[in-house]
């Protein structure tokens, strides 16, 4: 039997998932909070607790801020968030948190039901809408990489000197170049790196 326990705030749906998790022949309802400070409250060492449906949006500590003292109590268990944000924040903050799944509120209960067996089984269940918004997440990540290695080995060595504060003269002398040559090769660089500034460019070779 699969142990689930439920932290959401509006009772209507909150008395919903319960329901529903009680109704299934291999999973009950341990527990059903409105708030993390509920949850970590309700004395649950009997039972256990192996997946948790937590919303984000909640009174007192938000769900994400509240993984880690959940996480404290209860180290195995596996979180599934179920809330109506779909934005590329809080998902990722999710998920950095400890969240194991990504659900919408939308989700139909079969589906609901097939998250929480997956995610006991060691998998990470998520909506294809998150799943598409993380694969975004890390094809831009990618795309960004990759323009960072477009760079030349001169624009490279021209970018550490601009950093350490050298003057385009200093670069221009060091390299053996002319001052306008050096102005043309930062003229790439920063349309490489997409910035416009020495500043922005520091920045990123700070990240």
């Amino acid at each position: 039997m699969i142990s689930v326990a439920i932290i959401e705030d509006i009772k209507d749906i909150r008395n919903s998932l319960k329901e529903f998790i009680s109704m299934q022949s291999d999973m009950f309802c341990a527990v059903a909070s409105e708030s993390v400070e509920e949850f970590l409250e309700a004395n649950l060492q009997d039972t256990g607790v192996d997946v948790l449906l937590l919303d984000i949006d909640l009174p007192g500590i938000s769900g994400i801020s509240g993984m880690k003292f959940i996480k404290e109590k209860y180290p195995e268990i596996d979180i599934i968030m179920v809330t109506v944000y779909e934005d590329h924040d809080k998902i990722f903050r999710a998920l950095k948190a400890g969240a194991a799944g990504y659900l919408l509120k939308t989700t139909p209960f079969p589906k609901l039901r097939e998250a929480i067996l997956d995610i006991n089984s060691g998998g990470a269940p998520m909506e294809p809408i998150i799943a598409r918004k993380v694969i975004e997440y890390f094809n831009s990540e990618s795309k960004s990489n990759n323009e960072k290695s477009a760079l030349t080995s001169k624009e490279s060595q021209i970018v550490n000197y601009l950093v350490d504060g050298f003057t385009y003269k200093k670069i221009a002398i060091t390299l053996d170049n002319s001052i306008e040559t050096i102005r043309h090769h930062v003229k790439n660089i920063y349309k490489k790196l997409q910035i416009n500034s020495r500043t922005e460019l520091i920045k990123k070779k700070l990240n």
